[in-house]
């Protein structure tokens, strides 16, 4: 159901099943995926592209343009998957000539005052507490948990299943697995209680503390724990992912115990 006092542009594509609740705007250059739901007092701008199953609350506003003063005009995107909730006053800048696309993907939840600057990329499954502000370039990964009133600067990654506690300022990035806090930012542990609700099995975990706790405990600079952790520890996927990640963070990580 299309409500009579929203204002729908003639080439926007809506869906089927798509409910658009009073005093919503949906701009040209606009694609919304079946039984979406779109309450009231949201602004959906052109280049915004929407999946299926997305619940957006009011005062949300998708796809204005990036707030960079760099920004000329080019033809750029918001892309949002499925299964979302974008809740209210949530917004979503477009991209930039960096990656031309702002990006979330499926099953994520953006809580009220939530801010995803231009150019940033989120997976699944991803929640972000209210008032959660992310400025331009930054990815996170899935699974990842980021509590109320947490800002991070341009450029930093965030990896797949890492918590930050709230109010955190995120000036490094933060690898995979890991619980951060405190100001300045730095690791607290491993994420097991997030972990073992995801099915990891004890081995598997340990395995992760083990390696955390050369690149994080033992006192070694990062370059030197990176060799222990690869000459020490088993091959495995996920020591291969924690060395990656670590290891293409031009601007460094988080700080360790």
């Amino acid at each position: 159901m299309i409500s009579n006092l929203a204002y729908i542009h003639p080439k926007a594509k809506i869906g089927r099943n798509v409910t658009i609740e009073p005093f919503t705007s949906v701009y040209a250059d606009v694609e919304i995926g079946d039984d979406c739901w779109i309450g009231p007092n949201v602004s959906i701008m052109d280049g915004t592209r929407i999946g299926k199953n997305n619940k957006i609350f009011p005062g949300a506003v998708l796809g204005s343009i990036p707030q960079d003063l760099k920004f000329k005009g080019e033809k750029s995107l918001v892309e949002i998957g499925d299964n979302n909730s974008i809740r209210e006053c949530v917004t979503i800048n477009r991209g930039t000539v960096d990656r031309m696309t702002t990006k979330i993907g499926n099953n994520n939840l953006l809580m009220a005052y939530t801010h995803l600057g231009h150019d940033t990329i989120l997976g699944n499954h991803i929640i972000i507490a209210n008032n959660g502000s992310l400025a331009g370039h930054i990815t996170i990964e899935d699974y990842a948990i980021i509590e109320g009133v947490v800002a991070a600067q341009q450029f930093v990654n965030i990896g797949a299943h890492s918590f930050i506690a709230g109010a955190s300022l995120v000036r490094k990035s933060v690898p995979p697995y890991i619980r951060v806090a405190r100001e300045p930012l730095q690791f607290i542990g491993v994420n097991t209680i997030g972990l073992a609700r995801r099915g990891f099995d004890k081995d598997l975990i340990k395995q992760i503390e083990d390696i955390y706790r050369i690149i994080f405990v033992r006192g070694h600079n990062i370059t030197n724990a990176l060799e222990i952790v690869e000459s020490e520890m088993p091959d495995s996927a996920v020591r291969k992912e924690i060395t990656s990640f670590i290891r293409n963070q031009k601007d460094g990580i988080v700080k360790g115990i």
